[in-house]
């Protein structure tokens, strides 16, 4: 994931570059941690569901799972066709043009998608779609990647964004100022869920190119980044456990039942 600054929903070609390889991208993209969804349904007034940018289902199942009813929407057609494979009910739709037609619901997520949202629109079209003390709750995964995986990739890639930890905390701001300034909902509030995964060479070289800095380049160019990091996995044994934080940014709608948060 790129560094994003200034308006990252308004750059349209990365946000819909990831639908390429929509099975890659399903098969190698980590789930959220359960407390995180257990969390967002103990804090919804409800279990109706509205999973934004929901991709090819990840969260959407995870909510599922926990008895939810889940509906989605995203605006790539290629990414929804998969999620519909298993079951989901997508809507394709930017979701600050997406229309509830009526239809209301407990909690609206967006795993790893509300920065291609604009933030004071999205924000408002999430509080016109839940019912009262429904809670919006959008969240990313912080990767804690090694120092030398990262600096094989920018020396692969020097021309490229360097991903950067602190590039989550502007996401984190931008999602709450634009909550505030929405004027719909509470105060919003930071949740953070820390958790490990352990990635062997080829399962890390399998995902990366899912990441927004590589999925859009050509195939030779891809080909040097993976046998630069690839290389730098093997110096440290051809395994390695990543440290992650997702980061959650949530606010409710005023009204209806209080919960603690």
């Amino acid at each position: 994931m790129p560094t994003l600054s200034g308006e990252p929903h308004r750059q349209r070609s990365m946000a819909e570059s990831f639908g390429v390889d929509v099975e890659r991208y399903d098969r190698t993209r980590p789930p959220y941690p359960d407390a995180l969804v257990e969390r967002v349904v103990a804090h919804s007034p409800g279990r109706a569901v509205l999973d934004v940018g929901c991709g090819t289902g990840i969260a959407t199942r995870q909510f599922r799972a926990a008895g939810c009813a889940v509906l989605g929407v995203d605006p790539d057609e290629r990414m929804a066709a998969f999620a519909r494979r298993g079951g989901i009910a997508v809507e394709v739709a930017a979701f600050e043009a997406w229309d509830p037609a009526g239809r209301v619901f407990d909690a609206v997520v967006a795993g790893q998608s509300w920065h291609w949202v604009d933030p004071v629109a999205g924000a408002a079209a999430a509080a016109r779609t839940l019912r009262p003390g429904g809670l919006l709750a959008v969240f990313w995964h912080v990767p804690h990647t090694p120092p030398d995986i990262t600096d094989a990739l920018a020396a692969a890639l020097p021309d490229m964004p360097r991903p950067a930890e602190d590039g989550y905390r502007t996401l984190d701001a931008l999602a709450a100022d634009g909550i505030k300034a929405s004027g719909a909902f509470t105060e919003p509030r930071r949740w953070t869920f820390d958790w490990q995964r352990d990635y062997t060479r080829a399962q890390w070289l399998d995902q990366l190119p899912t990441s927004g800095l590589l999925t859009r380049l050509p195939p030779q160019r891809l080909a040097a980044a993976l046998d630069g990091v690839g290389a730098a996995i093997d110096a440290l044994g051809g395994a390695f456990t990543l440290p992650y934080t997702t980061v959650a940014v949530t606010a409710a709608v005023p009204g209806g039942q209080t919960r603690p948060r």
